[in-house]
């Protein structure tokens, strides 16, 4: 009997010493169920492109999850799901070397150098306006121009509801989550 109370403490200890390492060491378990892979790459771009590297990881993790040949319902290609025709016109504004829209879409270097030099442009467009950018970003500049311009909605994180295209909502959304959870689970990348 003595032995299956001590038997019993012992696993009682022992779950609240895993109880307390996982609190202490929440940003470890933190970056565990939210990790960030190609962070060198994530890192570069978003010093190249001055947006902070925790966003790019966020889209990246709604765009593809990290998977660097998805392809979209609607033709998206890679790791930040830039259509094709897109690709096509940021290779033309500005230098990418030798980087191809076939590239964008299964290496991580060229994907996210074309989708981090996009959203910069989005930022740029939108006066740097994250939440009408993101919506941008999912739904194409005119089209969220037009609903800004209609009243159709007012650009504000408060009013998400108000975006026509529920794809478009949840996308911000999902986007902000991320970025706000990296923010909280990583100091830095």
């Amino acid at each position: 009997m003595k032995k299956r109370v001590k038997r019993k403490r012992f696993i009682l200890l022992l779950i609240l010493i895993v109880l307390a390492a996982l609190f202490i060491q929440s940003d470890w378990l933190g970056k565990r169920i939210y990790p960030i892979s190609y962070q060198e790459e994530i890192k570069r771009n978003a010093a190249v492109y001055e947006l902070d590297p925790l966003l790019i990881a966020a889209i990246i993790r709604v765009e593809s999850n990290y998977k660097l040949t998805a392809v979209s319902r609607k033709g998206a290609i890679g790791i930040m799901q830039i259509m094709p025709d897109t690709a096509e016109w940021i290779l033309k504004q500005d230098d990418f070397g030798s980087i191809t829209v076939k590239d964008a879409g299964r290496e991580a270097h060229a994907g996210i150098a074309l989708g981090s030099w996009y959203m910069k442009e989005l930022n740029r467009q939108f006066n740097g306006d994250l939440v009408i950018s993101l919506a941008a970003y999912n739904a194409g500049p005119g089209k969220v121009k037009q609903w800004l311009n209609k009243g159709v909605w007012n650009g504000e994180e408060q009013t998400l509801k108000d975006i026509p295209y529920g794809e478009t909502r949840h996308y911000v959304q999902r986007v902000l989550y991320y970025y706000k959870k990296y923010q909280s689970i990583y100091e830095k990348l």
